[in-house]
């Protein structure tokens, strides 16, 4: 149940799809000069937050004289997607002359540059228009004050960043993108302020815990049957086609239409958010990651799921980035480019090391876009990728989980009593198993502290909680209600769980258990697998597909999924079923096959 609803909607599905009312925060960067469009409001209280577009500026306003800088455009939604003909001028107020000399200069300017872009019917006008009222910033008068000059008014509230750390200004490589400002590996409270202020239309709101509600739109999980991995580049000879195979091939020329898509709408927005980051705790195998979004959210999601820089040196030496996300996800995709079908599509470039996302907010797409990438950049350096659980016993005996998304790889690794090296991705190379995520991504459906108290607790301060239910006046989530999804989700940092291994680094395996959501109810409760077992069920990986983890999927279904991952595969399934075999061999690990669906029949 969210907030500011009207009484014809559904108690607890409230899209918030209302008007905005634009308006936007001070400039943070110190040696920049200010926007072409200044307005200042004499001081005034900021009490009323009401409005907002997909992170792209809308946002606040204020009882008196609004106490903000305009904006360049916004983008008005009726659906979580923007579609590009959805363009409209900013609401904007009177200047206070005692604050604003060349006031009258600015406005006409301002006015000018409005109308123009106002105007715009698709990307492409769009683009243009902005970037004529880009080049009509140097007719702005020389003389404003030093408040301006400096990035920020000191008469204006609120100003969520006054820092001038590298984390708050950044110039990407990118040309669409250098209009824009950049807010770089923004801290947790920041992110908050940002998602609360710009994204109350996407039904952000503060839980009773801390945690940060939010909902994906339309999307509430991922869209494999939109996934598609480019297939004209060198490295098309790794790529597994075919029956059975989740990589649907996109050629060249579509891929560069959708990234162009993509940075097109991400150019026009005022702000976005970039994240730094890495996958892989074993250093000899990091990669560093850069996702380019335009929702808080996204930004907080990923901050939370990824490897945290460490420290400002850190980020600052970070460097280019080996895989880069571009995530437009609130600007549909054309779906008469070739090799696109619908308005969502999640596409792979290997040789370029790109993802771009649109058409879909679901943010485990992101998630799922690195390990994916990663299924296809180990093997190539002999580590073995694993869609896993893992944890560590007192005497420091590895146990591995294998398992789809919902069958409880999750619930079983995070053991009060076993420190938890990770909940999904892992890697198995020479030197042991290291977790490929800096957190984790658990389901929420009949959560409770009773049964599964680690997680039920790590949600609060710092956590996001996608598509849940919870009540208007408590702002306590209600994690049986299943009616936006089932797929209700929290994403937060592996330090929130109490017994985490740190850093998520663990010895080889000596127990390997396969879960398996049988819906047929054949399958034994437990079994003990000699190899060849082992190799069977981890090629074949028969399970269920659990309710809300795939977009359509509403009751388990029968399916077989190759190595327990087969949407996140990139190479031959017995590839990595060799890789499998050896190191089970090797370091003498027992294999398990552990039921957790049905028995004694359906």
């Amino acid at each position: 149940v969210l907030p500011s609803r009207s009484s014809q909607q559904p108690r607890s599905v409230s899209q918030h799809h209302t008007t905005s009312k634009h308006a936007t925060m001070t400039n943070t960067r110190s040696s920049t000069p200010a926007p072409a469009m200044v307005n200042i409001a004499a001081p005034t209280h900021n009490n009323n937050d009401n409005g907002n577009d997909n992170g792209n500026g809308n946002g606040i306003t204020t009882t008196s004289t609004a106490n903000t800088l305009a904006n360049d455009t916004i983008m008005e939604e009726d659906t979580d997607i923007l579609e590009p003909a959805e363009v409209t001028s900013p609401k904007t107020t009177n200047v206070s002359p005692a604050t604003s000399p060349n006031s009258e200069g600015v406005k006409r300017i301002a006015s000018t540059a409005r109308n123009e872009i106002a105007k715009a019917k698709t990307p492409d006008e769009l683009k243009e228009k902005q970037k004529k009222r880009k080049d009509s910033k140097s007719e702005l008068p020389h003389s404003l004050p030093d408040t301006f000059k400096s990035g920020h008014a000191a008469s204006v509230t609120p100003t969520l960043h006054t820092s001038k750390s590298l984390s708050t200004s950044f110039l990407l490589s990118e040309k669409e993108l250098q209009s824009c400002e950049v807010l770089r590996n923004l801290s947790t409270p920041a992110l908050y302020e940002h998602a609360l202020k710009f994204e109350e239309k996407h039904g952000t709101h503060l839980t009773s815990t801390g945690a940060l509600a939010t909902l994906s739109g339309k999307k509430t999980g991922r869209s494999p049957k939109d996934k598609r991995v480019v297939s004209d580049t060198p490295m098309e000879s790794a790529v597994w086609r075919g029956l059975g195979s989740p990589n649907i091939p996109l050629n060249k020329t579509s891929f560069l239409c959708n990234r162009e898509t993509a940075l097109d709408y991400l150019g026009s927005l005022e702000r976005l958010y970039v994240f730094d980051g890495y996958a892989n705790w074993d250093e000899k195998h990091r990669v560093k990651v850069r996702v380019v979004c335009a929702r808080p959210y996204h930004a907080l999601f990923i901050n939370n799921l990824l490897i945290r820089p460490s420290s400002e040196d850190e980020l600052a030496a970070f460097g280019v980035p080996d895989f880069t996300i571009y995530n437009a996800g609130s600007f549909p995709a054309n779906r008469f480019n070739d090799g696109v079908t619908s308005s969502a599509s999640v596409s792979l470039n290997l040789e370029s090391r790109e993802l771009v996302i649109l058409g879909t907010n679901y943010a485990g797409e992101m998630k799922k876009g690195v390990f994916t990438y990663m299924h296809y950049l180990m093997p190539t350096r002999g580590v073995l990728t694993l869609h896993s659980g893992c944890n560590v016993g007192k005497d420091g005996d590895t146990t591995l989980f294998f398992g789809l998304s919902g069958t409880g790889k999750t619930t079983l690794s995070t053991d009060r009593d076993r420190p938890l090296v990770g909940d999904d991705e892992h890697c198995w190379s020479d030197d042991g198993v290291s977790n490929i995520e800096g957190g984790c991504y658990a389901k929420c459906i009949d959560l409770s502290a009773e049964h599964e108290p680690e997680i039920f607790q790590a949600i609060r301060y710092g956590t996001v909680v996608e598509n849940v239910v919870f009540s208007d006046r408590s702002r306590v989530i209600d994690y049986h209600d299943c009616q936006i999804t089932e797929n209700t989700r929290a994403a937060y940092p592996i330090d929130f769980i109490a017994n985490a291994k740190l850093p998520c680094l663990a010895a080889h395996p000596k127990n390997i258990i396969m879960l398996c959501c049988d819906a047929y109810g054949v399958l034994p409760p437990v079994s003990k697998l000699t190899i060849g077992q082992a190799m069977f069920m981890f090629v074949s990986g028969y399970t269920a597909k659990v309710a809300g983890t795939e977009d359509g999927v509403l009751e388990p279904e029968a399916t077989f999924s190759a190595c327990f991952g087969g949407a996140f595969l990139v190479w031959h399934p017995f590839k990595y079923a060799s890789m499998l075999a050896e190191r089970m061999v090797k370091h003498g690990s027992t294999a398990w096959l552990v039921n957790t669906g049905w028995t004694g029949g359906k």
